[in-house]
């Protein structure tokens, strides 16, 4: 296990924002990982876990406690039943699944970010989550101080969400177990609409594995949305705000608002959320407020290629970056009284 202070973390995060954490401490295997998290909560010292840094914004002055950093490795294939251990780097694990002949996590393809916290997040994108395939996640309980193993129903998933985001402070993830699909090398049913028009294929229909992965990373690279340290596009967290999810009321009163504003032919978009709510699209909402791609003028700007993603562009600060969001979440509830909700967790710092 190895131990630093006063360890800029703003490497360690694809904002590449955020100041130093009093004590860095990385870890390579469970039994590190279980240690470390045991004497920060002996100590009373503020902990903060760090997989991939892909889902995190971190205060201009750092963080004034333990940053754990997650390095763990294991990926285990056992038929279609797959194992992860939570460090394990989540684009390359789910390369291996596709080459291995197995679907299920096809579309979440070129996500970065670590395998441990795809469960926290409910990680999906491109017509799948990760809650669709997760079997099990083992983790550690600070209240019990203990290792657990929660099955799929006692993970709370939903949009977005879990018991794990629900209830930061409790869970450390370890391992993440799937159960994958073996279809004769093909995809699970195409879902998406945008992929399916990229594939030339009908929603429900399959394609071979490998052309849904290829598909899926070249939508995303046209977003900004795969990794590459040349472009500043890419110096984000993917989607700073979660699509919003209305109930009847609220999204009438949205309708209306999108009417008075773009008229009476304009439809934002919708999809089903359950009885009695509607999906609509925040990317929409930020684009028709005004926000479109490449606003601003100073060092955080929305990205070039998707109006989801906040940016920096080489020289931002935590501070530059939230102004932009702020304005950006001010600007959208002016214009249709929809409030949007950030996606990445907040380190020291809130909207």
């Amino acid at each position: 296990m190895q131990e630093r202070h006063d360890a800029p973390l703003a490497p360690l995060t694809t904002f590449r924002l955020g100041g130093p954490a009093r004590r860095l401490v990385t870890a390579t295997t469970d039994a590190e990982v279980v240690e470390a998290v045991r004497d920060a909560d002996a100590s009373g010292t503020p902990l903060l876990v760090i997989g991939g840094g892909s889902n995190l914004v971190v205060g201009d002055k750092g963080f004034e406690g333990t940053a754990l950093r997650i390095a763990t490795s294991g990926f285990s294939l056992d038929g279609t039943s797959l194992e992860l251990a939570a460090g394990e780097v989540w684009s390359q694990a789910v390369a291996r699944t596709v080459e291995a002949g197995l679907a299920g996590i096809e579309c979440l393809s070129g996500i970065p970010g670590s395998a441990g916290a795809t469960p926290i997040q409910n990680v999906g994108a491109y017509g799948q989550e990760v809650s669709s395939t997760i079997t099990e996640v083992v983790a550690y309980d600070r209240a019990a101080g203990r290792t657990v193993a929660l099955s799929n129903e006692e993970c709370g998933f939903s949009y977005r969400h879990s018991r794990f985001k629900a209830d930061p402070d409790r869970y450390v993830v370890l391992r993440v177990r799937f159960e994958l699909e073996d279809a004769g090398g093909m995809s699970a049913p195409v879902k998406y609409p945008e992929t399916a028009r990229a594939l030339g294929v009908e929603a429900g229909d399959r394609v071979p594995l490998e052309q849904a992965r290829e598909t899926v990373l070249k939508l995303r690279a046209g977003k900004g949305m795969v990794l590459d340290a040349e472009d500043h596009d890419t110096w984000s967290a993917g989607s700073f705000f979660t699509n919003p999810i209305l109930d009847d009321a609220a999204f009438a009163a949205f309708r209306e608002r999108v009417r008075e504003r773009l008229g009476d032919d304009a439809a934002p978009p919708a999809y089903p959320a359950g009885e009695g709510r509607t999906k609509t699209s925040a990317a929409w909402l930020i684009d028709k407020a005004g926000f479109t791609k490449g606003y601003g003028s100073g060092p955080a700007r929305i990205s070039t290629k998707h109006t989801l993603a906040l940016t920096n562009r080489g020289s931002a600060t935590t501070e530059d970056l939230l102004a932009l969001a702020r304005e950006v979440v001010a600007g959208v509830r002016e214009a249709f009284g929809v409030t949007l909700v950030n996606e990445p967790v907040m380190v020291g710092v809130g909207l």
